[in-house]
């Protein structure tokens, strides 16, 4: 029996890959840290709902690295179907404040958008695998389909950040199955070109997003608010902050969603630059491992999908970075694993299983 346990204890540590989980741990614990003085009055109340989800999207990981890529690659159609075919029930019964965003499940509200930046890498990686690379003019096609359809569904919820960061990461996966760099200049090109066409096509608010982005200062009691009082907090951390829970943009709330999209003004403010510092390094070494772990990888699903997996991670991390100092417009992407939210969390950490499967499982070449 005791030997029994140590081969089953041995087994489960051989899929994990400690220092990418001390990097996400140290990032999970900040996020609990800065969201226990951000939530004032209801600081506990953040702290025990979002360490339930992190507990889950751990479970989620640490049960994912046990699944061999061979398998994750077989199930892939299944789960991208799966994951698509919540968002007609999204737009049936859905729910949120200004889009349909959410289904209520009673004890939890699942966002399928999140779902989808994990399954549609999935299956892009799951169909370049099969085909000749670089992709042909064919495989890019299909590919788009892949990339479009639900790209289109979220964009229409409406939610124009996750579904521009749904077609990243599917634009990922192509990138790294060696898509040949006219073919991307050509894409990158004509979409600039598309830009005058693309803005008739944006809701008011959207618009309003984007001009204020230019010059936040034409509204600064309406739609300039949120970016002005952002730059206000992230200013006055300085180098080493006002200190734990001594954020007055977040006590006296001045600053919107300073639980979400930005609670990294908050952090900013508190920590100071240090701090900003400290967790940008974090940052950095999670993606870098798990790029480390894509070059390894022996098979190119694995290749494809946790590459892309890893730039997708880091385009959220630079989106929400940019536009809580001005550099981007407000798109209402949260800064990953940091900000609250369910679905993205549990999302992402499962994410990290993938990751961990990669490296776990690569001894196996034909996996």
């Amino acid at each position: 029996m005791i030997r029994w346990l140590q081969a089953w204890v041995a087994d489960w540590m051989d899929c994990i890959d400690f220092p990418l989980l001390i990097g996400l741990l140290l990032i999970l614990s900040t996020s609990l840290i800065v969201l226990s003085s951000a939530g004032a009055a209801e600081g506990q109340h953040f702290v025990l709902a979002q360490g339930a989800r992190f507990a889950a999207g751990l479970v989620a990981m640490l049960l994912i690295a046990r699944i061999p890529p061979h398998r994750l690659r077989a199930w892939t159609p299944i789960i991208f179907a799966f994951t698509l075919a919540l968002m007609p029930v999204v737009f049936a019964v859905g729910s949120g404040r200004s889009a349909r965003l959410w289904i209520n499940l009673g004890f939890f509200y699942l966002q399928p958008g999140e779902l989808l930046k994990l399954s549609v890498p999935m299956m892009v990686a799951w169909y370049l695998h099969r085909v000749v690379l670089p992709p042909s003019w064919t495989s890019i096609a299909i590919c788009g389909l892949i990339i479009g359809i639900p790209s289109a569904l979220i964009i229409q919820q409406p939610d124009l950040g996750t579904g521009l960061l749904v077609a990243a990461s599917g634009a990922f996966a192509l990138y790294l199955a060696g898509m040949h760099w006219w073919r991307i200049g050509l894409f990158v090109g004509s979409g600039m070109a598309s830009l005058p066409i693309a803005w008739q096509f944006l809701h008011e608010y959207q618009k309003n997003r984007i001009l204020t982005f230019v010059y936040p200062e034409s509204d600064p009691l309406g739609t300039g608010w949120n970016i002005i009082q952002s730059k206000i907090a992230i200013g006055s951390g300085g180098w080493f902050g006002k200190g734990l829970g001594n954020s007055t943009q977040a006590k006296l709330d001045y600053l919107p969603e300073h639980t979400t999209d930005f609670l990294f003004s908050v952090l900013s403010e508190e920590w100071g630059w240090i701090g900003v510092i400290f967790v940008f390094s974090l940052y950095i070494f999670v993606i870098g491992r798990c790029l480390w772990i894509a070059a390894n990888a022996r098979d190119g699903y694995s290749r494809i999908l946790v590459g892309a997996l890893a730039m997708t991670f880091s385009v959220y991390v630079l989106v929400n970075g940019g536009m809580v100092v001005g550099l981007l417009p407000v798109v209402g992407v949260p800064m990953p694993l940091l900000s609250y939210g369910g679905t993205s969390a549990v999302s992402l950490l499962a994410g990290f299983g993938i990751v961990m499967s990669a490296k776990a499982h690569r001894k196996f070449l034909g996996a």
